[in-house]
């Protein structure tokens, strides 16, 4: 794997980062997981709006603008010869002495990893269950992509494969929350159900996208605290991230939904694409 750290180009295995940087001490940093489709990431200034919007809460400098990063994506791209790839930005807070000493970190390391992206034919549907691991809260108002993913990782390790399936968190008050690496979206009766950031769900790009576009599916859109038997009365159901766009999901356990067959599924996805060639033009 190839990535850029600090403006420099080296292979994953020469990196050196010291176990003194506070994203390894304490877990101090955030990071953006995107794609690229012909050389360019769908929705980027989404992406780097709301990283830059965590680093300023807990006030870490980011000294790269967002052709900066661009321009990192593109010189890794090319060093892949032009294909598109995976792409991980990652931002820890630097290095400090031990404690929770400092008012602010000016000296991030900010690392743009890169990695092939794996087959994922658009269509191809998951079955998902609930996991027993609640989804915890927030450290703040609102969630950040932070390296404290330990909820994450608990969950998926309920799940045999993350390529076939998809676990769903329910909150500690029983609530629908999202997926282990997804947010969750459900269809009843012309409505597009979505879980409130308030549960403690990561507010993802993809979401944001879906909620803003889907009156031109046909759907009114409600965000709120459902409860799994209403998920699981659904008409459709699908998960959403930015790597794999829009996965539509045949199952929840023993309830079964309209998978790549449903009709708001394919118009939203249809959308979506029209999103994404109109980037590649």
């Amino acid at each position: 794997m190839i990535c850029w750290m600090n403006g420099i180009v080296y292979q994953t295995e020469e990196l050196n980062i010291s176990p003194l940087d506070h994203g390894f001490l304490y877990g101090v940093g955030f990071f953006e997981t995107f794609r690229t489709y012909g050389g360019k990431v769908f929705l980027f200034e989404e992406h780097m709006a709301r990283l830059r919007s965590a680093l300023n809460e807990y006030h870490i400098s980011f000294p790269y603008s967002d052709a900066d990063m661009k321009d990192a994506v593109q010189i890794l791209t090319e060093s892949s010869n032009g294909e598109d790839g995976y792409f991980r930005l990652n931002v820890s807070a630097g290095v400090h002495e031990i404690g929770l000493a400092p008012t602010a970190y000016d000296s991030p390391n900010v690392i743009l990893f890169r990695k092939e992206l794996f087959e994922n034919r658009r269509g191809m549907e998951k079955e998902a269950l609930w996991l027993s691991t609640p989804r915890n809260m927030p450290e703040a108002g609102v969630r950040h992509k932070s390296h404290a993913f330990l909820n994450n990782v608990h969950g998926r390790l309920e799940i045999s494969s993350l390529r076939e399936k998809e676990g769903l968190f329910l909150t500690s008050d029983g609530f629908v929350a999202e997926g282990v690496t997804s947010n969750v979206f459900w269809v009843k009766n012309g409505y597009l159900f979505t879980s409130a950031v308030g549960t403690g769900i990561l507010p993802g790009t993809t979401r944001a996208f879906i909620i803003q576009h889907a009156h031109r599916a046909g759907l009114e859109v409600a965000e709120g605290y459902f409860r799994q038997k209403e998920l699981e009365a659904a008409e459709e159901v699908f998960v959403t991230n930015a790597i794999q766009e829009i996965v539509p999901i045949r199952c929840v356990g023993a309830y079964g939904f309209a998978g790549n067959k449903g009709l708001y599924y394919k118009r939203l996805h249809q959308i979506y694409r029209e999103a994404i060639e109109a980037i590649e033009e």
